[in-house]
C-alpha cells in the first residue's frame, strides 16, 4: 500500500462527527469507503455518523452485522452500509448487488478484505485503530481524494 494520505486523531465522539460530517459534504455516487480496523476500532461509529450527516438528522443506523447491509436514502442517492464479516468468499460479494452499488450509490464497506478482485480501484480506505487516549484514522487512496477531502491544511 502507498503511502498514507492521512492521519488524524479521533479524540472523542464530536472528532469522529467532525470528520464524518466533513466526508458526508464531498461524497458523490460511486464513491467507496473501505473501512478497515480490528473490532472496537471505530469504523462503525465513523459510517453511523457520515450517514447521520449526509442525511442530515438524526437517524437509527445499526450496524449490518447480521443484515450485511443496510440501505439509506439522502434524497438524491443511496448509501449503502455494509458489514462484510461474515461472508466466506468474494463471490457472495455479488450476490448483495454490490456491484452495482459501487456505480450508483455511495458505499461504506466494513470488512473489505472480502472484497477481493470486486474492490473498487478508486476506493478510498479508512483504516481505524484504537489507541490509548484516541483512535487513530489512517487514509490511503488516490491522490485525488486528498483534494476533494482538503487534506491540505490539517
Amino acid at each position: 500500500m502507498s503511502a498514507p494520505l492521512a492521519e488524524i486523531s479521533l479524540t472523542d465522539l464530536a472528532a469522529t462527527d467532525h470528520w464524518a460530517a466533513r466526508f458526508a459534504a464531498v461524497l458523490t455516487a460511486g464513491d467507496t469507503l473501505l473501512l478497515e480496523g480490528d473490532i472496537g476500532a471505530g469504523k462503525t461509529a465513523f459510517a453511523r455518523a457520515l450517514i447521520r450527516a449526509r442525511l442530515g438528522r438524526m437517524e437509527d443506523v445499526p450496524s449490518p452485522t447480521f443484515t450485511l447491509v443496510q440501505t439509506y436514502d439522502d434524497g438524491t442517492l443511496e448509501i449503502w452500509h455494509c458489514d462484510l464479516y461474515r461472508l466466506t468468499a468474494p463471490e457472495e460479494v455479488l450476490e448483495l448487488g454490490l456491484s452495482d452499488a459501487f456505480d450508483d450509490a455511495i458505499c461504506l464497506i466494513e470488512w473489505p478484505d472480502r472484497l477481493g478482485d470486486a474492490t473498487p480501484v478508486d476506493a478510498l480506505t479508512c483504516r481505524f485503530q484504537a489507541r490509548k487516549d484516541d483512535h487513530l484514522l489512517t487514509l490511503f487512496g488516490p491522490a485525488p481524494w486528498a483534494q476533494r477531502l482538503d487534506l491540505s491544511n490539517d
